[in-house]
């Protein structure tokens, strides 16, 4: 692959991980498993919440986490909201910022542009958009009738769902499926593909073209 050019350069040191939640902080709790195990090479200085009741905040101070609430109705706008993530952000000195069931919408400055990842329960460009999350995608899944899903990591942009897709991985859907076993299917697909998709950020493999994503080999050429 000579000619294509990473996004960022091969890390010595541990990636520094933002992670934004709004609800039980599962995606969170396997990030902080992954990287207890050595498989993942990070670290995280910082979690931001945008509810103060959602269960993940408790999850991410029992790791011994920092987290931050940010409610989004306490800020008039999504500019305002995203300008006082994004200054916390800066100011943990994160790498890479990860959406982990992050329900709001943000507007990306131009110093985080693909720096900011974000995994939905279904491969993309299906199911996706606003409004879907949740049990919600896994009821529009099974009422389709379809017969795989799966799960999209893909670089957020100022859209939801949107961005330029790093990776999926895809799951049988059953026929006597419920929206809870589907989503327990997907969710083990997602706990190996979001981890995934932060390694190969961290190793200097992503490339990024318009919409599309290469993954570079171990010891690509520029």
């Amino acid at each position: 692959m000579s000619g294509y050019r990473p996004i960022t350069e091969p890390l010595d040191r541990p990636l520094r991980l933002g992670v934004l939640i709004s609800g039980g902080g599962t995606t969170l709790t396997n990030f902080v498993r992954q990287i207890d195990e050595g498989r993942l090479r990070a670290e995280i200085p910082l979690a931001i919440a945008s509810r103060g009741d959602c269960a993940g905040v408790g999850r991410a101070r029992s790791a011994g986490l920092t987290c931050e609430v940010l409610p989004r109705r306490d800020f008039a706008d999504t500019g305002d909201f995203s300008r006082a993530i994004f200054e916390r952000l800066r100011a943990a000195q994160v790498d890479l910022v990860t959406l982990a069931g992050f329900l709001s919408l943000l507007e990306i400055p131009d110093d985080f542009h693909l720096r900011v990842m974000n995994i939905h329960p279904a491969l993309i460009p299906a199911f996706c958009g606003h409004g879907f999350y949740g049990s919600r995608v896994h009821e529009a899944v099974l009422e389709r009738g379809v017969k795989m899903t799966g799960c999209t990591v893909h670089f957020a942009d100022n859209h939801y769902d949107h961005g330029p897709i790093i990776l999926q991985r895809s799951v049988p859907v059953l026929d006597d499926d419920t929206p809870a076993t589907l989503a327990a299917r997907v969710f083990e697909a997602e706990c190996e593909a979001y981890p995934e998709a932060v390694r190969l950020f961290a190793a200097g493999r992503l490339s990024v073209e318009g919409r599309r994503v290469r993954v570079l080999p171990h010891g690509h050429a520029t």
